[in-house]
């Protein structure tokens, strides 16, 4: 990476920080706030564990060490468990489950204390059309829109209490519609223009990059060159790239192209999002994809990937359906599904494999496609069944089962696809230029957020690495662990001073139970906290104490290295 300017600022402000921590005074009167005792001490950058105290202060880290001759206002008996850095949730959909409850309660019990947001969607910029049709497709969580532009959601945010910290990109897919709109077609030049500012303004506001998702519609209509195009803004302001790739199936490998392509003309960091070789055809393919990926590291570019620990993904039936059926938007796709002759053309199409779209039909098979959220509370009743069993119990063809259920609920209707190998995941796991994220949002296991199910990850993403995965399989090491739920992502991201423990550094700290932590959501019954996460601080405020959360909200907006503020 070649980030002069902005490694002089940090730099200076580092040596700043370490000037002030030592001309403070010491000697045996010295009080923190905090004191966490006698944990055995992970400094998030993988080096072997100490028994240590940690004192706090505001929202700092001030001392670690042998801190006996002091007193913390509150101390944290932390003897037999461990100490880290809070979790960085690379892959967060926290979106609009943060503005209907601020606690992040899914997360928080597994130790994550940074939301990262915006695959390919983001939450601005909007204009007055987006916010329209955002306000018109709410479903269960329904909300005002008080701002316009991503730094605007961000800040509102912060404002409104959140638990965790916040940071995102801003999603190639929302400039697109913002300037081009739903049509399949190139973007013009003027149009691109726009794009490019529409970046710039968002990594003033402290975005952290450009993140796409391009196996749907219409952020799949993006060509590579309108990808270069944004990421070269981005890149202007030291940002980065993340990508769900345009194919995690038939054409795995060329998406992995794009994105090294990509990364190697604009010079950003780029980052595969949830690498997968998706559909059993596609399994082996997982290797090939660590060559092109290691070679393009070896050869001096920064490409990285995140995961979530299961093997099984999950978005919309929209997934199942060719792209030119939905060109145009949501209701010009749903008013073609009520068409006869195209009914019949969709539904050839997706019971064929094909190189041209990602076709989830065919990959995963109607039999292992689990539907697990609708917006009519009509349709409620069909959660936790396979597209195979309603379309049995309705007497219809799965395709035709699709296409009604996507008419009838309105809605791209939310669905797991169990699509991946277990093996897979341990090879991934076992591989250090990858960190994790659940690709889920941050419910309760309360309230409106049992309207619908979810996706175990939401629950366990973090909790099931650190049991099943470190603990009882020994895939890792617990410091490599957790070196890649902290230091490793806060520096894909320029989280300044975040992801390590370190004196001067933010007071995200999380202390939990190594024998005891683990994932309790599955398919069947994914509304159930994980365990074993005993205390979490969040800028120096503890939000879980034994377990239980506090109530806290200090989150704080993460800003990017082309912030505004920096300067």
């Amino acid at each position: 990476m070649n980030y002069p300017a902005k490694i002089r600022l940090w730099c200076a402000l580092i040596i700043f920080s370490v000037v002030m921590f030592a001309c403070s005074p010491g000697g045996s009167d010295a009080n923190y706030d905090v004191i966490i005792r006698g944990g055995s001490v992970h400094d998030g950058i993988g080096s072997d564990p100490v028994i240590a105290d940690i004192a706090i202060t505001d929202d700092r880290i001030e001392a670690i060490g042998d801190l006996s001759a002091y007193s913390g206002a509150n101390e944290i008996d932390a003897r037999g468990l461990v100490v880290a850095p809070g979790f960085i949730n690379m892959l967060s959909w926290a979106n609009e489950t943060l503005i209907e409850d601020g606690r992040a309660m899914s997360d928080i019990m597994q130790g994550v204390t940074l939301e990262v947001m915006g695959e390919g969607s983001s939450m601005g910029p909007w204009n007055d059309a987006m916010k329209t049709q955002v306000l018109e497709r709410q479903g269960d969580i329904r909300y005002d829109i008080e701002w316009t532009t991503l730094g605007g959601y961000l800040d509102y945010l912060e404002a409104r209490g959140v638990s965790v910290n916040v940071a995102s990109y801003v999603g190639a897919t929302t400039l697109r519609v913002h300037e081009v709109g739903y049509e399949n077609r190139p973007a013009s030049e003027e149009e691109i223009d726009r794009m490019q500012e529409l970046v710039r303004q968002a990594m003033r506001e402290g975005a952290v990059g450009v993140g796409s998702s391009l196996i749907y519609a219409p952020g799949n209509f993006a060509d590579t060159d309108e990808l270069i195009a944004l990421v070269s803004a981005a890149a202007e302001y030291d940002g980065s790239y993340i990508s769900h790739i345009r194919s995690e199936g038939s054409r795995l490998e060329e998406g992995v192209q794009e994105l090294i392509k990509i990364s190697s003309i604009t010079g950003a960091p780029s980052e595969v999002y949830h690498l997968k070789a998706s559909g059993k055809s596609n399994w082996h393919k997982l290797s090939n994809v660590f060559d092109l990926i290691e070679s393009a590291r070896a050869a001096g570019l920064f490409i990285t990937a995140d995961m979530y620990t299961y093997p099984a993904g999950s978005t919309g039936l929209n997934a199942t359906m060719p792209l030119w059926v939905q060109d145009g938007g949501h209701d010009a796709w749903v008013e073609r599904l009520q068409d006869p002759e195209i009914r019949a053309r969709v539904a050839a199409e997706m019971r064929q494999p094909t190189n041209e779209w990602e076709n989830f039909f065919v990959d995963a098979g109607p039999e292992n496609i689990l539907l697990i959220g609708f917006r009519n509370p009509d349709l409620r009743t069909l959660i936790g069944k396979t597209l195979q069993e309603v379309a049995d119990e309705r007497g219809t063809d799965p395709a035709e089962t699709a296409m009604d259920l996507v008419v009838e609920d309105d809605s791209r209707v939310d669905a797991v696809y169990f699509l991946m190998s277990e093996d897979n995941v341990r090879r991934k796991i076992a591989k250090r230029w990858i960190s994790f994220g659940s690709d889920a949002g941050a419910p309760s296991a309360e309230g409106v957020f049992l309207e619908s199910s979810r996706h175990p990850r939401t629950y366990g993403n973090f909790a099931r690495l650190l049991g099943k995965y470190v603990r009882d399989e020994k895939v890792i090491p617990l410091s490599d662990a957790i070196r890649r739920m902290t230091s490793l992502p806060a520096g894909n991201i320029g989280a300044f001073q975040r992801g390590e423990l370190r004196e001067g550094y933010y007071a995200d700290i999380v202390v939990f139970d190594p024998e005891r932590i683990a994932d309790k959501a599955t398919f069947e019954e994914p509304h159930q906290y994980a365990t074993g996460m005993r205390h979490v601080f969040v800028n120096g405020e503890q939000v879980l104490r034994d377990g239980e959360h506090t109530g806290a909200k200090p989150g704080r907006v993460v800003r990017g290295p082309g912030w505004d503020g920096w300067l």
